[in-house]
């Protein structure tokens, strides 16, 4: 099982829209610390119905979240020169993503947990994709050097 982890995600129809993601891959998503009620009415609008079918954990610390990722933690900026693509994922990997609209801390990417900063490519001067977008682009990556396992 692949692991998405959100780090302070700050828009509710986001991290909805994340648990949709989930259960739609069998992904365990971890929010860590979420700044909004999850009883959020853009959360549960965002993830439809797919709320009682998904994985999710939510955390109150960072050390919290990695504690449940066996694998490696891959974080996500566009700080980075290593292209998501290259990474070669293994079952138990996390994908870590920071809040919209700051991104990752980076005493967050320097923690020793983390792997390796990637990025996904985009057009110069551009500051960011949707959280939600960018997690999907990096899970279905993951997800298809692990053959797809579990889909259909």
């Amino acid at each position: 099982m692949l692991h998405l982890i959100y780090y302070r995600p700050r828009i509710p129809g986001n991290s909805g829209a994340a648990i949709r993601l989930s259960a739609c891959t069998g992904t365990l998503l971890h929010l860590v610390d979420p700044f909004f009620d999850m009883d959020d009415t853009k959360l549960k609008r965002a993830g439809l119905d797919y709320h009682d079918l998904a994985h999710v954990h939510v955390h109150e610390t960072f050390a919290e979240a990695c504690a449940e990722v066996p694998g490696s933690i891959y974080a996500f900026t566009g700080h980075a020169s290593l292209s998501y693509q290259s990474v070669s994922y293994r079952d138990g990997d996390g994908l870590l993503f920071g809040p919209e609209p700051t991104g990752l801390p980076e005493e967050i990417m320097n923690d020793p947990v983390v792997k390796a900063r990637v990025r996904i490519p985009m057009t110069p001067r551009r500051r960011s994709l949707n959280l939600t977008i960018s997690a999907s682009i990096g899970l279905y990556e993951a997800l298809r050097q692990l053959g797809y396992p579990g889909l259909v």
